[in-house]
């Protein structure tokens, strides 16, 4: 009988383990939307396939010290550029917010801004390249907010998926990831980009062989595919912009966070 209460006192013990150290929550997105603010036209290059931008899916897992992020995508991901991560053409910004206060602004070369109350804590960058690389180009090009520039040490693609995983102690907050705040941006990997943008890829007034097209040739426009969607927040109003005769921004997209 003692053995048996002893058991029993264990496996309770194990469950109860396993319920606080398991958490996820899921967010979908509407499909057919990789378009931008409505105008945006996928570059002329075969490689950037129908879908490949379009974000279906966000899920976050906190299971022990770790938070892993998954990201499906409309299309079956392909590994063109042989980058060796299972795919090459996406680079996506997952920004949190978790706390009180935080960056306004974004990602240098996606020209977007936060709304008040919106600003985020941190972002997790799913990238094909290397984890020493965009790390280096987030010192050279975001100096002001590096240190909340959070990168997998390995980043995979498979199917329709990206994945990665941060350390909770990375990510700071209340650890309680179902209650955070999330932003998803999708964008391009550019391996030579210019010498303000973070790895990422310009949108200009017409599409090219390896740029996407309607938007504006200056530096006015959201160079962002797709975004999450959520209650008072669609994506077509978070990326409304004005630009100037010169192409200066008058109106800058304003994302939003969604919650649960």
């Amino acid at each position: 009988m003692k053995n048996t209460k002893i058991a029993s006192s264990v496996c309770l013990a194990s469950l109860l383990a396993l319920g606080t150290a398991a958490q996820a929550v899921v967010f979908d997105d509407p499909k057919g939307d990789d378009n931008g603010p409505g105008t945006y036209i996928y570059p002329t290059d075969p490689v950037y396939t129908h879908g490949s931008f379009d974000l279906l899916k966000l899920r976050t897992e906190k299971s022990g010290d770790q938070v892993s992020f998954t990201i499906d995508v409309a299309a079956k991901l392909e590994d063109p550029w042989g980058m060796g991560t299972g795919f090459a053409v996406q680079n996506v910004f997952i920004f949190i917010k978790n706390k009180d206060g935080g960056h306004t602004d974004g990602i240098p070369g996606i020209n977007v801004q936060f709304a008040k109350g919106h600003e985020w804590n941190k972002v997790v960058i799913l990238s094909p390249q290397r984890q020493p690389r965009v790390l280096d180009e987030a010192k050279q090009k975001a100096a002001s907010m590096a240190a909340d520039i959070l990168v997998p040490t390995i980043t995979k693609g498979s199917g329709r998926s990206i994945r990665g995983s941060i350390p909770l102690s990375d990510l700071g907050g209340d650890g309680n990831v179902d209650g955070w705040g999330y932003q998803v941006v999708m964008q391009s990997n550019e391996g030579f980009p210019t010498a303000t943008d973070l790895l990422t890829r310009k949108v200009n007034e017409y599409e090219g062989q390896h740029r996407f097209g309607g938007g504006n040739d200056g530096e006015c426009d959201p160079h962002v595919m797709d975004l999450l969607d959520g209650p008072g927040a669609s994506q077509k109003a978070m990326l409304a912009y004005t630009c100037g005769p010169e192409g200066e921004s008058v109106k800058k997209a304003t994302l939003m966070m969604i919650k649960k």
